[in-house]
């Protein structure tokens, strides 16, 4: 039985588990079981690059926090200390936590100094993407500033190594969507600190996480209230990952060299994407009560619809989904082979520096919400525009030749995206002829 959902304002009939079909109870089945999955690293090098060593990992208490925390103690650190909001949270695998806001730059400085970490897991960050769009601010001053206060902390502790938790979506060259654009301006943080050679660092990039998904607890939550499943999109889909794959790409990252080059780490294959439907029905038939499945549109947060240069055909199934075309021509194999590592960027010039710091003076002392998010803005088409300088520039004309058939159908933001990349094209000119 096909189930019909409604956005014309007219309240569907309920979905009853009964006739959930067999394909979406098997689609949701499959989609728990990746919690099971894992990634192979290398256990030697990494017992090497462990043993005998502090760590520190920020963000402890969450979900991706204490799978990490369970990982490190086959490879025999001299100490696991937690860092996170938490008052006293039960970390079995930590041998201490310490409660602390990451905005709070000058109590991180002093508790990096008395513990003086060799490795240090950035992973504390607001993470609701539709959160985000309500309190910009404090998604920004926790994921921005959050970010720049850990890599001085790590920079005055004399820590040797960075390892950083970003997300998927912040493979798009731009987005207004807030946390997006936090995680991806997070990034660059990282990749200016390793550049300028004060901080070893690498970043990996995270995908929907089945243990600990945001959409799936609201499913349940609103089948146990009765209230309809409320959908993005009929045909949205989405990849996933595991908490377990997510501490192993961690630890995977930690092996990159200690040398001034950023590089990003994302898992190379993430398996079939999951349909947002088959979740909504799987949940209906998990939770055994009938409720109406509704389709609303993407609230603020979501993207509708990717860029259309986002991915070079040329790469598709070649490397992470989570690594964008002007990434791609960088890839190579990874530590394990089960990641993908992208190689390095250029450092921020003194002008985005600047727009750094300005938001960290605004972030620091919140006022004006819309101003925040105007600074924001304006240096998240900075960032894009250094990428573009820094890419290479066949990459940034495939790029031009792709989208060229979908612009009369681009929204303005995609317009203004792919503006850029013609502008930028235009500055290098066709290829040199071969000789």
């Amino acid at each position: 039985m096909e189930h019909m959902v409604d956005s014309a304002g007219r309240r569907p009939d309920p979905v009853f588990p009964d006739t959930v079909s067999e394909q979406s109870r098997s689609a949701f089945q499959d989609y728990l079981d990746v919690q099971r999955r894992t990634i192979l690293v290398p256990e030697d090098d990494l017992r090497r690059r462990i043993a005998g060593r502090t760590v520190v990992v920020t963000g402890a208490a969450g979900c991706i926090g204490r799978a990490l925390l369970a990982e490190l103690r086959a490879y025999s650190p001299a100490r696991v200390v937690g860092v996170g909001l938490e008052e006293q949270p039960r970390l079995p695998d930590a041998d201490e936590h310490h409660t602390l806001d990451i905005r709070d730059g000058a109590g991180l400085t002093a508790l990096l100094r008395r513990i003086g970490p060799d490795l240090v897991f950035h992973l504390a960050a607001q993470r609701d993407p539709g959160l985000a769009e309500r309190a910009a601010a404090h998604t920004i001053s926790t994921n921005v500033l959050g970010t720049a206060h850990v890599i001085e902390a790590c920079v005055a502790a004399g820590t040797g190594q960075l390892v950083y938790a970003s997300t998927g979506k912040a493979l798009r060259p731009y987005t207004s969507d807030v946390y997006a654009q936090s995680k991806r301006t997070g990034e660059w943080l990282v990749v200016d600190a390793a550049e300028r050679g004060v901080l070893p660092g690498a970043a990996v990039r995270f995908t929907h996480v089945v243990d600990n998904a945001i959409v799936l607890g609201r499913f349940r939550d609103w089948c146990r209230r009765g209230e309809p499943l409320r959908l993005h999109g009929r045909d949205t889909s989405f990849y996933v990952q595991s908490a377990r794959e997510s501490a192993r790409l961690l630890l995977a990252a930690s092996l990159a060299p200690l040398d001034d080059r950023f590089r990003l780490y994302a898992i190379h294959d993430l398996g079939w994407p999951v349909s947002l439907m088959d979740l909504a029905l799987g949940a209906v038939a998990e939770q055994g009560r009938p409720v109406p499945v509704e389709v609303v549109g993407y609230e603020p947060g979501y993207e509708e619809q990717p860029y259309p240069g986002l991915y070079d055909p040329r790469y598709s199934g070649e490397v992470s989904p989570l690594i964008n075309a002007l990434e791609a021509p960088t890839v190579r194999p990874g530590p394990g082979g089960d990641v993908d590592c992208a190689g390095g960027r250029a450092r921020l010039t003194p002008e985005l520096r600047a727009g750094v710091d300005h938001l960290t003076r605004l972030c620091a002392h919140p006022t004006d919400e819309n101003w925040i998010r105007g600074v924001f803005d304006a240096l998240a088409w900075g960032l894009l525009d250094h990428a573009i300088t820094d890419a290479e520039p066949e990459s940034v004309r495939r790029i031009v030749r792709l989208t060229e058939p979908h612009r009369e159908r681009m929204p303005a933001e995609h317009l203004r995206i792919d503006d850029l990349f013609r502008k930028h094209a235009a500055r290098l000119g066709p290829p040199a002829k071969a000789a």
